[in-house]
């Protein structure tokens, strides 16, 4: 229960902030676990590790920010915690086109 508790926990901050989200041994220090006990109580809950579902979360409000915020791909990037260049080829590898042609 405890872990699953820091799982549900370490899910909350992560998506709190984005850009600058902590990092899975801090956040595993600040929860009171080791980096290997939380990530693997986060894909018990969550059915990914915490660095599949960060990434994912990110890509995805970056595509929302770009098609539906009038952001730049740039700006999306930085809000999201990439750098442009970063988000441009993790983005085509997620959805299988640049970020760029949604605009």
């Amino acid at each position: 229960a405890r872990e699953l508790d820091a799982a549900h926990e370490a899910h909350r901050r992560l998506a709190a902030d984005l850009r600058e989200a902590p990092s899975p041994s801090a956040l595993a220090r600040e929860l009171g676990l080791n980096a290997r006990q939380l990530d693997l109580a986060f894909k018990r809950a969550f059915g990914v590790s915490m660095a599949r579902h960060l990434q994912e979360t990110r890509l995805t409000r970056g595509r929302e920010l770009i098609l539906n915020g009038g952001l730049s791909v740039s700006e999306a990037a930085w809000h999201v915690g990439y750098a442009p260049a970063h988000f441009s080829v993790a983005f085509r590898r997620r959805f299988g086109a640049a970020p760029s042609s949604l605009r």
